[in-house]
């Protein structure tokens, strides 16, 4: 047979008698401890005593077996819901298989005690923050469902509903019944806050629970419970005993109420004042919106008493008359500076007919020109047989200077005036000295004279076959 738990397998396992004895002898080597709890069930039998003791935070308990001796020892009666401290030692029943506690002692706890002990819970979750006005909730105007919490058929929920239901008759609850005393209170009242809590359509919670000895009220300082009021998302409201008792409770929910009937009158709005308001600020509005329609009306009438308002148009006529008079005066204006400006215009034009190139030239002037264009300026400039461009008033013409002798022919008037009338390529041009083509000069007089060996057909065929210039 295995020595050891760990092995043990399919094919070789611990007997039950085996495990009952090992868990026996583990227990057995524990040593006497000291426990707090609270008494839920006590039977006296013979020289022992047989009673639970179950956590308060928890739910969870053990058997605790204790002599008469020492519960007679006790400075007061050992009842139901009390809370004790004992000194036992952990056994184990190998025949059922069940633990319990073999105590020696049992003390009960002081109300000073449980007092000390619920100040240091206090300082601890204020150190927290779980008391900050912070993280507190607004209690909604008008809650469209109210989750209630309170004992069973207890005068504290006659009190909340009926007070709410007085204030405004439609509303609506959702009531848990539980035990808001005792040792299962804490258990249900956060079983009860954690449904409510998950309802989407209660939009505010009340706990309310009447008054009572500083002992019933301690499940109200219980961290368990204080925790889950912490967590909940909807608007927690605290309505536990009178206006001196001030368990935990008050501290974290997000509205104290100091009785139960004060949580009704808070939780939802008395519909008489409503209405009351209601028909106040109707009142008001209308009384604002008269007073409103006669100014406006009387301010009309004013305006309608005015003299302007007998001839609406009376304004009009005079502005129309004004611009009408500035427009003939603008028309005169513009009529003048248009005149004198066409006047000015005409002279310029005068001005730049008479000082154009092409009036000088109708004035019986000629302009001469090299082949590249450039304006003769000098008879230096021209050599004998250079082919011209000669530009009178109508057109132009070729001419090539020849030197002055007694056997140059004269050049006869009809044809000179032929050439210089003549277009294109069958014009006749005939060959002038530089002096008779205006401000040009036929040749330099340095260079020495010489017979013409030309004729006057052999400039007429030069000067056509030359580049013509056009008119």
């Amino acid at each position: 047979m295995p020595d050891k738990a760990a092995d043990t397998t399919a094919e070789q396992p611990w007997p039950v008698r085996v495990l009952s004895l090992k868990i026996s002898d583990y227990v057995d080597r524990m040593s006497q401890l000291w426990v707090e709890g609270q008494v839920v069930q006590f039977n006296p039998r013979g020289g022992t005593a047989f009673l639970t003791l179950r956590d308060p935070d928890v739910d969870m308990s053990l058997s605790v077996s204790v002599p008469m001796n020492a519960v007679n020892a006790m400075p007061i009666p050992l009842a139901q819901g009390a809370r004790v401290v004992l000194q036992a030692k952990p056994t184990f029943w190998t025949k059922r298989g069940t633990l319990q506690l073999e105590a020696r002692q049992i003390r009960p706890v002081g109300i000073g005690d449980l007092l000390a002990r619920v100040e240091i819970l206090k300082r601890t979750l204020a150190a927290e923050g779980v008391f900050d006005a912070g993280r507190k909730r607004p209690i909604p105007f008008l809650p469209h469902r109210v989750g209630l919490i309170t004992g069973r058929n207890s005068a504290a929920e006659k009190d909340v509903v009926e007070n709410a239901r007085r204030r405004w008759p439609a509303v609506v609850f959702e009531i848990r019944e539980v035990a808001v005393q005792g040792t299962s209170a804490v258990t249900e009242v956060v079983e009860a806050l954690r449904e409510l809590d998950a309802m989407p359509m209660v939009d505010v919670i009340v706990i309310a629970r009447g008054g009572g000895a500083l002992e019933e009220l301690l499940p109200f300082s219980n961290e368990a419970m204080i925790r889950a009021v912490a967590q909940a998302r909807t608007p927690v409201i605290s309505a536990i005993g009178h206006d001196v008792d001030q368990p935990l409770l008050d501290l974290v929910a997000d509205w104290r109420a100091s009785t139960p009937t004060d949580a009704g009158k808070r939780v939802v709005p008395d519909a008489a004042h409503e209405r009351a308001l209601v028909d106040s600020a109707r009142d008001r509005v209308r009384r604002s919106v008269v007073r409103r329609v006669e100014a406006e009306r009387s301010g009309l009438r004013s305006l309608v008493s005015r003299p302007v308002m007998a001839d609406p148009v009376a304004l009009v006529r005079a502005r129309r008359q004004e611009v009408a008079a500035l427009r003939a005066r603008a028309t005169t204006r513009m009529e003048a500076r248009l005149h004198r400006a066409a006047d000015q215009a005409e002279h310029l034009r005068r001005q730049v007919v008479a000082l154009s190139p092409q009036s000088t030239l109708e004035r019986g002037y000629a302009v001469v020109q090299h082949r590249d264009g450039r304006i003769v300026m000098d008879q230096d400039d021209v050599g004998a047989g250079e082919l011209l461009r000669v530009r009178v008033a109508r057109g132009d013409f070729a001419v090539r200077p020849v030197t002055a002798g007694a056997e140059d022919p004269a050049p006869k008037a009809p044809a000179a005036r032929a050439g210089a009338r003549g277009t294109g390529a069958g014009r006749t041009t005939t060959a002038t000295k530089a002096g008779s083509t205006g401000s040009s000069k036929a040749a330099s007089p340095r260079k020495p004279r010489r017979p013409s060996t030309s004729r006057p057909e052999d400039v007429v065929d030069a000067a056509n076959t030359a580049d013509e210039p056009t008119s």
